[in-house]
C-alpha cells in the first residue's frame, strides 16, 4: 500500500480532539493543498474563514444544538432517537481552530467556463478543496470534522458573511484524541456500517431522451356539440333577469360549464400553486429587495403568514408551495413540494439561464406536479409565484417573445427607485442585445427562462389536457401563460385572467393576448393573491347557473 493510500484511508471525520494547538504553519499548508484543489472554469471561488474566537463558537455551537433538536425529531424510532442522541456529531467548541470553507456565486455572473452545464459545479470546486484540506491535515497528523447540521441562514447572519458566499459548513480542526479503532466513528459506535468496496457500474447503452426538443404541441380544443352549445345558453339566458344582466358571471358561467362539460358545473378542491425560485439576473441589483428575500418568503407561506395563506384561508383553497429553484436548501417539509432544478439560474446577462437539461426538468417537475393535483379530484387550479428578480425575467421573456421593446416591457417590479428603473431597463436591453442564439422558442426560454415561469407554463399545459380551470394571476404568471399559449394556442379557452396588476406591462400583455381580467385592484404582490381574491366571483358564477329560479320554474312572465 502506498503512503498516498495509507493517508486516504486514515483520513477521518473528527469528533474529539486534544486541547494542543494548532501551529500556523498546518493551518497554511492546508489551506494551500485547498487552493491546489481543481477549480471549474479557474474561477478561485473558494473562500475561506478562520475561527478562533471563544464567543463565535459559542454561538456557533447554539446554532447546532437548536437545528440538531429537529434532527432529533426526524425518527419515530425511539431507540434510534437514543442512539442519535449519544452520537458525538461536533467538536465546535473543543476543536482549537474553526475553519469555514465556502464558495462565492458571485462568479457566476460573469462567463465561466464549466458552469454553463449546472452553476452547481462551482460548489463541487470547493468539496474539492474540503478534500484536500482534510488529506493535507491528515498527513500533518491533524484531523478536521465537518459540522453540516446548521441553519445555514442563521449561520451566515450571525457570521456576517456576504449574500454571495456560500458555506459548506462549519470544520473543527485540532490534534485528533482517538483514531476510532482506525473506523469511521459512526461504524465504530454502530450508527451504520460502510460498505467494503466502491459501488460502480458499467453503462453500456444510452436512452433516448427528448431533453433537447420539446414539440409544440397542435392546437388542440375540445370541441362542444351544438346541441351543448344551446342549451348552455338557454338555461343561462332563461334565469330570471334580464338578458346579459349578469355580465361577466354569465360569461364564466358558460366557460366554466364548457371546460367541465356539464351544464350544472362545479368547482372541486381548487388549489393554488406558488412556485418559487431565484433568478441569476438578481445579483446585479434589479430588485429593490435582497435575494434572500425569496426564501424568507417561502418560509413564511409554510408559517402560513402570508397575504396568499390568508386569502386561501377565507375561500377555503387548499395551498400548494412549490421549491422551483430557491437559492437555499430547505428542511424537509410536508408541506413544501421539492421540485428544485437548481440553487436559482445563472444570470441572463452573459450566458444561459439554464442548461436545455434543467428547461426540460422544469416542463417534466411543472407537469408532474399539477398531475398529482388533479388526481386529489381537483378541476380548478391557480398558479402563483415567488422569486426575487423575476419581474426582470419576466419582461425579457415579454419582449423575446412578443416583439415589443424592453421599454414596455419592464416595470418598477417591487419598488425600484427611478433611478434604479433606468439601470435596470438598461441592464435588460444590454442582455437582449448579447443574446445570439436562435429564434426557436425553446432555445430563449432555456436562455432566459426562471426555474418557476417554465413550471408554471408547464403545469398550465398539463391543467389544460386535464380539463381543468387554469386561474392567471399577476404580471409573471401571465409570462407563463404566454409561453404556454406559444406552445398551445387553445389553452386560453380554459384560462381565467384574475386581475390586472399595477405592473406596467401586464395590461399591454393582457391586450396582447386579447384576455380580459376579471378585476383591477391595483394588485403588485403576486403569491397567486389575485387568484384567491378573485374566486368568490367565480363561485358566484357557478352558483347563479345551478341554483337561481328560471322563468318557468319560478313562474315569472318573460318578456
Amino acid at each position: 500500500m502506498s503512503y498516498l493510500d495509507n493517508i486516504l484511508k486514515s483520513r477521518r471525520d473528527t469528533r474529539h480532539f486534544t486541547a494542543d494547538e494548532v501551529p500556523d504553519e498546518v493551518i497554511q499548508n492546508a489551506l494551500q493543498a485547498g487552493h491546489w484543489a481543481p477549480s471549474v472554469g479557474l474561477t478561485d471561488a473558494t473562500k475561506y474563514y478562520i475561527i478562533k474566537s471563544a464567543d463565535v463558537k459559542s454561538a456557533i455551537k447554539n446554532l447546532f444544538l437548536d437545528y440538531n433538536k429537529k434532527a432529533e425529531a426526524l425518527t419515530d424510532n425511539p431507540e434510534q432517537k437514543e442512539h442519535y442522541k449519544s452520537l458525538k456529531l461536533e467538536a465546535i467548541e473543543e476543536a482549537p481552530i474553526g475553519l469555514i470553507i465556502a464558495y462565492d456565486r458571485s462568479v457566476l455572473n460573469q462567463f465561466t467556463i464549466g458552469t454553463v452545464g449546472s452553476n452547481e459545479a462551482v460548489k463541487f470546486s470547493s468539496v474539492c478543496a474540503a478534500q484536500n484540506i482534510w488529506l493535507s491535515l491528515t498527513e500533518q497528523g491533524y484531523g478536521m470534522g465537518w459540522v453540516s447540521i446548521l441553519d445555514y441562514y442563521q449561520f451566515k447572519k450571525i457570521l456576517n458573511l456576504p449574500e454571495e458566499i456560500e458555506p459548506l459548513g462549519y470544520f473543527c480542526i485540532g490534534k485528533p484524541a482517538t483514531n476510532y479503532d482506525n473506523q469511521p466513528m459512526l461504524q465504530q459506535l454502530h450508527w451504520k456500517q460502510k460498505s467494503e468496496a466502491p459501488d460502480c457500474t458499467e453503462i453500456k447503452n444510452i436512452m433516448e431522451s427528448s431533453i433537447v426538443d420539446l414539440p409544440l404541441q397542435s392546437a388542440k380544443i375540445f370541441k362542444t356539440t351544438a346541441n351543448f352549445d344551446r342549451l348552455l345558453k338557454d338555461k343561462i339566458e332563461s334565469k330570471t333577469k334580464p338578458l346579459g344582466a349578469l355580465g361577466v358571471l354569465e360569461t364564466l358561467a358558460f366557460q366554466m360549464a364548457t371546460v367541465f362539460q356539464t351544464l350544472e358545473p362545479k368547482i372541486t378542491n381548487p388549489n393554488i400553486v406558488v412556485f418559487a425560485a431565484d433568478h441569476g439576473i438578481a445579483n446585479h441589483g434589479v430588485s429593490a429587495y435582497p435575494q434572500d428575500v425569496t426564501r424568507q418568503m417561502v418560509a413564511n407561506f409554510l408559517e402560513g403568514g402570508a397575504a396568499i395563506n390568508v386569502f386561501c384561508q377565507q375561500n377555503n383553497i387548499q395551498l400548494s408551495i412549490v421549491d422551483a429553484g430557491v437559492n437555499y436548501d430547505f428542511p424537509t417539509n410536508i408541506n413544501l413540494i421539492n421540485a428544485k432544478i437548481a440553487k436559482g439560474t445563472q444570470s441572463f446577462l452573459h450566458i444561459p439561464a439554464m442548461s436545455e437539461a434543467e428547461l426540460q426538468l422544469c416542463f417534466e417537475k411543472g407537469k408532474s406536479i399539477v398531475e398529482n393535483i388533479a388526481e386529489n379530484d381537483s378541476n380548478c387550479i391557480g398558479f402563483g409565484e415567488m422569486g426575487i428578480g423575476n419581474t426582470s425575467t419576466a419582461a425579457v421573456l415579454m419582449s423575446v417573445l412578443t416583439g415589443y421593446t424592453i421599454e414596455d416591457c419592464v416595470g418598477k417590479g417591487t419598488g425600484v427607485d427611478d433611478a434604479k428603473f433606468i439601470e435596470k431597463q438598461n441592464l435588460l436591453q444590454k442582455a437582449i442585445e448579447n443574446y445570439s442564439g436562435q429564434a426557436e422558442l425553446m432555445e430563449q426560454l432555456a436562455y432566459f427562462g426562471g426555474f418557476e415561469i417554465l413550471q408554471m407554463a408547464s403545469g398550465m399545459l398539463t391543467a389544460f389536457e386535464k380539463k381543468m380551470l387554469i386561474l392567471v394571476d399577476g404580471f409573471i404568471c401571465t409570462v407563463a401563460f404566454l409561453i404556454a399559449s406559444k406552445i398551445n394556442p387553445a389553452i386560453k379557452n380554459n384560462a381565467i385572467f384574475c386581475h390586472c396588476s399595477a405592473e406596467k406591462a401586464h395590461q399591454k400583455l393582457l391586450d396582447y393576448l386579447d384576455a380580459k381580467p376579471i378585476l383591477q385592484l391595483d394588485l403588485r404582490l403576486g403569491e397567486g393573491t389575485g387568484c384567491a381574491i378573485a374566486f368568490p366571483i367565480l363561485q358566484s358564477a357557478e352558483a347563479f347557473l345551478n341554483k337561481m329560479a328560471s322563468f318557468e320554474s319560478a313562474g315569472v312572465s318573460q318578456k
